[in-house]
């Protein structure tokens, strides 16, 4: 009989499944601006994601629209 082994990546896959059935409402982070915030960064997964309205998305590429 082989023994299993709890890894990291067990562990991130648990939370993804688990946050699959949820709702996050996730607003801009601009303050004062209270519009759904769709557009979001983590620079890693250490750092939480932060959240921005496109108004108020400031990695825009020049001339974007969407």
């Amino acid at each position: 009989m082989s023994r299993l082994t709890y890894t990291a990546d067990m562990a991130d896959e648990s939370k993804a499944k688990q946050a699959a059935g949820r709702i996050v409402e996730h607003l801009c982070e601009h303050p004062g601006c209270k519009v759904w915030g769709g557009f979001g960064y983590m620079p890693s997964k250490a750092v939480p994601p932060r959240w921005w309205c496109w108004e108020h998305y400031p990695y825009q590429q020049p001339g974007s629209t969407r």
